[in-house]
């Protein structure tokens, strides 16, 4: 199983920013897709997660700005990251094969995202 994440780099606050992640080596239309980030210093946590029928959870400080959507035909989960803020930075990892309520077992090798002046 393969997971690229790709999309990360530097911009200032307030702008946005849209990541990708393709996926092979998985039946990717029967997988939960997942972003999460980690910050120096801090332990990963859930950004977004996106159902096998679209149904999409968000961590409550992204709530309203970033969106995961998929696409099934080209094995590629996004996040669309608006009014970005300082603390968004981190590095974005993709992860599948868990559930809305489960981290799976598959990551990719992160995308690292600055957001800064």
């Amino acid at each position: 199983v393969q997971l690229q994440a790709s999309g990360g780099g530097l911009v200032q606050p307030g702008g946005s920013l849209t990541i990708s992640c393709a996926a092979s080596g998985i039946i990717f239309r029967d997988n939960v897709m997942g972003w999460f980030r980690q910050a120096p210093g801090k332990q990963r946590e859930l950004v977004a997660v996106i159902s096998r029928g679209g149904i999409k959870r968000y961590a409550d400080s992204v709530s309203g700005r970033f969106a995961i959507s998929r696409d099934n035909g080209k094995n590629t989960v996004f996040l669309q990251m608006n009014s970005l803020k300082p603390e968004d930075t981190a590095v974005y990892y993709c992860n599948a094969g868990g559930s809305l309520t489960r981290v799976g077992s598959y990551w990719g090798q992160g995308t690292q995202v600055t957001v800064s002046s």
